[in-house]
């Protein structure tokens, strides 16, 4: 696909890359710490305040392919693509209530991962390892559809020239080079770069979104023009019928499911333990809502997306025919917005696909470094090994996400995306609800662990690797459901189940490292 660069949307675009571009080497200064420990370069030296914490996890959960995903799922399905409004305001009392008492466990223990904090909790090798490599799986997909995001926005500006190379053909230079930049100053800076940039990055998105939401209904005729424009009956959920309890149902438990998953994710909880307090956790619990509003704007454009009629045209075609619905926000824009703003928009979202991908690097490089390597391979490591391996490991998997995108496409890392929140949501009972008890011994919960997992990626390649949402057949009633979450009640049922069998056959020693303070 190629359209013609605009000069002036393509300059403002550039210059605001390579404004973050100095940020991010500029990074390593900030705050400065030894970056040969790991806890400084991986984690930010846990001393990240309020706003810089608030920043952080905004650009950490709030993702180029959000901007580009759920008005593109509102663009081409309608209210279900709603869902991920509910969900991220819905799941902020969750962090306040439970996640300062990670926090306050890790800092006590020094503890950089939610593996960590298993292996401490309940002094089981295995079940760290499974919660560690769960955690890198799941994310590999979640920083290849960054690479998507930023695709779909260089393939917009018209920076569309490849290169062959040996072992991979045609590959995407611009895409290369973003990722290259980011690599280098992931590596010098860790986790400090991606924290300045976010603050440029939200500033950003929210000058983007507030301008769209005001300046595109304006020129389309209203927000009620914008509403009679969208099939009516995309417009609501389709309400079940029969035995069948429908999209509702549907659209709850995938809401539900997406809520238990996020901050177990690897990249949130880096995020988390970077904070300076616990108290820090319990403000952006608080605070974090106001990016909830701007994600149920974000949605709006999918709409506006309809209403400006940018399908049926012409000189958007061949990004649609490339892209399919992704490409809705960002033919909007080229629409709608002078050439100008459209750069700067352009930059917001292209940004959005840098920061998480750079966090999302630190917290898998943390988990190889501290609970394979370290634990599995070379246990006698110094600090500034650890954090080497880490720095390296970082790149590996940042041009490991893109060799993934060119050689398998994005379509294998949307599949693989569906399991991600699946496989995440199988580490609740050995994190989460560690937090609280570990009645359940850690052989019970790794097969707990291992009966979700197959029980969820059952669910899904029965649907061919199209949708999360698999129909349970139950007394009579077809209840469609969120993958994650029926997995989960598997997974609940087997580890506390045999936990009971254990327990009753024999007096197994626990071993637990924390004692209750810890967590306060």
């Amino acid at each position: 696909m190629s359209m013609a660069p605009n000069a002036v949307t393509l300059t403002v675009f550039l210059g605001l890359f390579a404004l973050v571009t100095v940020v991010g080497f500029f990074a390593a200064r900030w705050r400065a710490g030894d970056l040969s420990e790991l806890h400084e370069w991986g984690l930010g030296g846990r001393r990240f305040g309020t706003w810089v914490t608030w920043f952080l996890l905004g650009g950490d959960l709030y993702t180029a392919y959000t901007f580009i995903a759920v008005p593109a799922l509102m663009f081409g399905a309608g209210a279900p693509g709603f869902f991920a409004v509910p969900y991220t305001i819905l799941m902020y009392p969750l962090l306040f209530v439970a996640f300062p008492r990670l926090w306050s466990v890790a800092q006590k223990h020094g503890y950089v991962t939610a593996a960590d904090f298993v292996r401490g909790r309940f002094g089981s090798r295995e079940l760290s390892l499974a919660i560690a490599v769960t955690g890198i799986v799941a994310t590999m997909p979640y920083i290849a559809l960054q690479l998507v995001g930023m695709q779909v926005v260089l393939a917009a500006l018209g920076i569309n020239f490849s290169l062959n190379l040996p072992g991979f053909g045609a590959v995407d230079m611009p895409l290369l080079i973003a990722f290259t930049i980011l690599a280098f100053y992931t590596y010098s800076s860790g986790l400090r770069a991606p924290a300045l940039i976010a603050v440029v990055k939200d500033l950003l998105v929210y000058i983007t979104v507030f301008a769209a939401v005001i300046f595109i209904p304006a020129q389309l005729g209203g927000y009620g023009a914008v509403f009679d424009a969208v099939p009516e009956k995309t417009l609501l959920l389709a309400k079940g019928v029969g035995s069948n309890l429908g999209a509702e149902f549907a659209y709850a438990s995938l809401a539900l499911g997406s809520i238990l998953a996020l901050f177990l994710y690897p990249h949130a909880v880096t995020g988390l333990l970077s904070s300076s307090s616990r108290q820090v956790v319990r403000r952006n619990a608080m605070i974090l809502p106001a990016y909830s509003l701007a994600l149920a704007l974000i949605a709006l454009l999918g709409y506006m997306a309809i209403a400006s009629g940018v399908r049926t045209d012409p000189q958007y075609a061949a990004g649609f025919a490339a892209f399919g619905n992704n490409f809705a926000v960002p033919a909007l824009f080229l629409k709608m917005f002078p050439a100008w703003f459209a750069g700067l928009a352009f930059a917001a979202i292209a940004i959005g696909a840098l920061v998480p991908a750079a966090i999302m690097s630190i917290a898998c490089a943390n988990l190889f470094t501290r609970n394979i390597y370290k634990e599995w391979i070379n246990p006698n490591c110094t600090n500034a090994q650890e954090s080497f391996v880490a720095k390296i490991v970082s790149i590996v998997v940042k041009f490991g996400a893109l060799i993934f995108v060119l050689e398998l496409k994005s379509t294998y890392a949307i599949q693989l995306q569906l399991l991600g929140g699946i496989w995440m949501c199988q580490t609740l009972p050995s994190v989460l609800l560690a937090l609280y008890t570990r009645f359940c011994h850690p052989m019970a919960l790794l097969a707990g662990w291992a009966s979700g997992l197959i029980a969820g990626t059952w669910m899904v390649s029965q649907l061919a690797f199209k949708s999360s949402t698999y129909t349970l057949n139950l007394f009579g009633l077809e209840v469609p459901c969120y993958a994650a979450v029926s997995a989960l009640l598997l997974n609940l049922a087997v580890s506390y189940g045999l936990t009971l069998v254990i327990n009753a056959v024999s007096k197994p020693v626990r071993r637990d490292e924390t004692r209750p303070e810890d967590y306060l």
